[in-house]
């Protein structure tokens, strides 16, 4: 190896060196703030009211029988983008709405507007309310610190779950 060709590779070492000392690391997740986790609860609770499919505890157990079926993220492994697409997109052809005012209105969830949808006879459902992009990212937040990937809810789980022994926690084993 060449000695100008060897000082290239230490000088690009140290930049990506610099590079992340200036950054932090290069990661798709960092740690969330505990405020940031419970705003992410709430909305998932309330404003999103994804509950209503996914049951309070994200395990599928909807708390509206007339709601459709939700998936058990407590179980179902799905990465970060793939949530956050699925929230803001929802899922053609199943109860899963759009979170994001204008998902069908451009083409930015997967590639198709709300013509191509109703043309396919994919009519999305109306979301309780929709969802400001930061928004999106605290229930991400949320559901990786408390939910997705933590297996099924037992007693010291639903306690972490809720920051306390809330009652609901008594009636699970």
């Amino acid at each position: 190896m060449t000695q100008e060709k060897t000082l290239m590779q230490w000088r690009a070492a140290a930049l990506v060196a610099v590079g992340l000392n200036m950054f932090g690391p290069l990661s798709p997740v960092q740690a969330q703030s505990p405020d940031d986790i419970r705003a992410g609860q709430q909305l998932f609770l309330q404003k999103a009211n994804c509950q209503a499919c996914h049951g309070w505890a994200g395990d599928g157990r909807k708390m509206d029988e007339q709601m459709p079926d939700g998936a058990n993220l407590r179980e179902d492994p799905i990465d970060r983008d793939t949530l956050i697409k699925t929230v803001k997109c929802g899922r053609p052809g199943t109860g899963m709405p759009a979170f994001d005012r204008l998902a069908y209105s451009d083409g930015r969830c997967f590639g198709l507007k709300r013509a191509d949808l109703l043309a396919r006879g994919l009519v999305p459902p109306d979301p309780p309310s929709t969802l400001a992009p930061n928004e999106v990212e605290l229930i991400a937040d949320f559901l990786f610190a408390k939910v997705i990937g933590k297996g099924p809810m037992d007693h010291a789980t639903c306690v972490d779950y809720w920051g306390s022994d809330v009652p609901v926690c008594k009636d699970v084993k």
